[in-house]
C-alpha cells in the first residue's frame, strides 16, 4: 500500500461554492488540491503542494472567493480536472501511496467528479482503499462526542494554524500536522485505514 519510505499524501480540496443554491447548470467543482507528502516514519512534512483546478461547469463566485481567496482569474490559470488527476497519479504516486483527508468530502468529491466527467479516478479502487479519515480518527483518539473541523481540533491538539484557513494547500499543511500529532500519540492506524464515514 505505500511506495517507499512510508510515504503518505495528506489532501484537501477547495470546490466551487454559493452562498445557497447554485446557478442553474452549475455543479461544485474542484478548483485547488492542496498537497502535503507526510514521512511517517520520519514524522514529519516533507513536501507541500498546490494544484489550481479550472472549473468546467461552475465559476468562482463572489462567496468562494471570501472563503477561499481564490478569484475567478487565480483558476483560470489552473490545469483542467483530467490534468490534475494525472499529475496526483504520476507526479505523487497517488495510486499506490496511502491517502488522509479531514472528513471524507475530498474523497467523495474526487470519486463523484470522476465518475461525473470520465476522468480516471487517481487513488485506488474502490474510492476508499488506501484513504483515511483523519477527522474520524482524531474524533476516536482524543475521546471526543463531537466531530472537530479542523480549525478546532488544531486548537484541541495545541497546534497552529498556519497559513489561510479554506485554501488547499494551507490546510493539507495543517491537516498533515494532525496526522503526525495522531502518529505521536501511537493513534494513526499502522494497516488498514479506518473507513468510517463522517
Amino acid at each position: 500500500m505505500d511506495s517507499g519510505p512510508a510515504l503518505m499524501n495528506v489532501i484537501d480540496v477547495e470546490a466551487t461554492c454559493w452562498d445557497g443554491q447554485p446557478p442553474p447548470g452549475a455543479v461544485s467543482e474542484i478548483i485547488e488540491i492542496g498537497l502535503t507528502v507526510v514521512d511517517l516514519t520520519a514524522r514529519r512534512r516533507v513536501a507541500r503542494h498546490g494544484i489550481l483546478v479550472r472549473p468546467a461547469r461552475s465559476e468562482v463566485s463572489a462567496f468562494c472567493t471570501e472563503l477561499t481567496g481564490l478569484t475567478p482569474a487565480d483558476v483560470a490559470t489552473g490545469v483542467t480536472f483530467a490534468e490534475a488527476c494525472r499529475i496526483l497519479a504520476d507526479e505523487h504516486d497517488a495510486r499506490r501511496r496511502p491517502w488522509a483527508s479531514w472528513g471524507d468530502y475530498d474523497r467523495k468529491q474526487f470519486d463523484g467528479q470522476c465518475r461525473a466527467t470520465g476522468t480516471p479516478y487517481p487513488f485506488g479502487r474502490p474510492a476508499e482503499r488506501g484513504h483515511t479519515n483523519a477527522k474520524a480518527v482524531f474524533t476516536e483518539a482524543y475521546g471526543l462526542r463531537k466531530r472537530p473541523g479542523m480549525a478546532g481540533a488544531l486548537k484541541i491538539a495545541g497546534l497552529p494554524l498556519e497559513g489561510r484557513h479554506h485554501r488547499g494547500e494551507d490546510d493539507a499543511w495543517n491537516i498533515a500536522a494532525l496526522v503526525l500529532d495522531l502518529v505521536g500519540r501511537g493513534a494513526w492506524p499502522a494497516e488498514e485505514p479506518v473507513r468510517r464515514g463522517f
